[in-house]
């Protein structure tokens, strides 16, 4: 990272389920407004925008950013899986810190439909066909199963099998995320629930139960991105700083190695986390806020270990000693995270930028970690990629 990228505008509406009916147009037109007023620009200082989403047709991030404004500026759209929206950002820093541009927008939206996720395309080779091969080696296919909650789910078994890892401690993670979200108005799911509320919710794929999967979500959330210069130059003091960020994409241990938390991740996430410490400096022990990809409880459970958060098999003791919450060592998921917040996969990236410049800023309401100035963020795509962020305060 060859200069300094700040975050000086951050917008998200309201998360919904897909029943409330909202457009992708509006979702993201209203999100880059936001974004837009809470930097204090209008759309001419924007210079380059990345529009982040899976379900859409081409050119859908041309009809979103057009609403905010016809200038004539690149607009790039970006499909990265689960981690789109993060991959959007990746790249508006990318743009400013390689000295291309000194404002660049990074929009992330969905509309989604009901039910699991699927391809629309049967035509041509799935490009998760690697993973679901890799998938029938581990541990077996069942067809009439949905095959993320398999992959996850999956993961979360090899976790068990190796420490002894309760089905418990994988419910006590929703626990945890709808009491988080139950302090943000703008997730889907906040009405608190107990752990037996989550176990006797109907068994997805063992250890998951229903209520330990995300839901499919409508959204859209924004971040406009600066330079030093470009700060200084108008004045600019709300921004946080990205410190360092990373991506990683599969290697052949994805594959090879016979891990089924491997075929979710872990590896990728694990290598990307590191080059984010390497290049900042800091440490996973000086990390007191995380918003990390909850898709499910056992992703959550596992990627605590991938990051350094806790120590390879003590991610139970984690959750048993409250470190992941509030008074613990690592707040995980203030915001409610994908399983309470929701997750809109184009979205969902930028949402979690959002949570956490909102921390290091200290106006996240109810839901503020006491004392945050560094912040962590992980987002997760299958197929694959995965990208990691360490703001700090400016």
């Amino acid at each position: 990272m060859s200069a300094a990228v700040h975050v000086a505008g951050i917008g998200m509406i309201p998360f919904t389920t897909p029943s409330k009916g909202a457009l992708y147009t509006d979702m993201g037109a209203q999100a880059i407004g936001e974004a837009l007023a809470d930097a204090g620009l209008s759309f001419d200082a924007v210079e380059q925008a990345y529009a982040g989403y899976v379900y859409g047709d081409s050119t859908s991030g041309q009809n979103v950013v057009y609403r905010a404004g016809l200038t004539g500026i690149p607009v790039i759209n970006v499909n990265n899986n689960c981690s789109t929206g993060s991959t959007a950002l990746y790249l508006a820093r990318q743009a400013i810190a390689h000295g291309a541009a000194d404002c660049v927008l990074a929009v992330g939206f969905e509309q989604m439909t009901r039910g699991a996720l699927q391809s629309y395309f049967a035509d041509r080779p799935n490009p998760l066909d690697p993973f679901a091969e890799a998938l029938a080696r581990n541990q077996g296919y069942e067809p009439e199963t949905p095959v993320a909650a398999q992959f996850f789910g999956g993961g979360g078994r090899e976790h068990m099998e190796k420490y002894g890892t309760s089905a418990e401690s994988f419910a006590a993670i929703a626990v945890k995320a709808r009491r988080h979200a139950a302090r943000n108005p703008k997730a889907v799911f906040r009405e608190e629930l107990s752990l037996e509320q989550i176990l006797a919710s109907p068994m997805i794929f063992a250890p998951l139960t229903r209520l330990q999967c995300c839901p499919p979500t409508n959204g859209a959330a924004a971040a406009i991105l600066c330079s030093d210069a470009f700060m200084r130059k108008h004045s600019l003091t709300k921004g946080a700083v990205i410190k360092a960020q990373a991506m990683a994409t599969d290697t052949t241990a994805t594959f090879d190695s016979g891990s089924r938390m491997d075929v979710i991740g872990f590896d990728m996430s694990s290598r990307a986390a590191q080059a984010v410490y390497e290049a900042s400096g800091i440490g996973p022990e000086d990390i007191r806020v995380c918003e990390l990809h909850d898709c499910f409880t056992a992703n959550e459970l596992v990627t605590y270990e991938s990051l350094g958060l806790t120590a390879e098999g003590t991610a139970e003791r984690f959750i048993r000693d409250g470190d992941n919450s509030f008074g613990g060592r690592c707040v995980t998921n203030p915001s409610g995270g994908l399983l309470s917040k929701g997750h809109p996969l184009g979205a969902t990236g930028l949402a979690q930028c959002y949570e956490l410049v909102s921390q290091l800023r200290g106006t996240a309401g109810a839901r503020q970690v006491e004392g945050a100035r560094i912040a962590l963020q992980h987002n997760l795509g299958l197929g694959g990629a995965c990208v990691v962020t360490l703001y700090a305060q400016a």
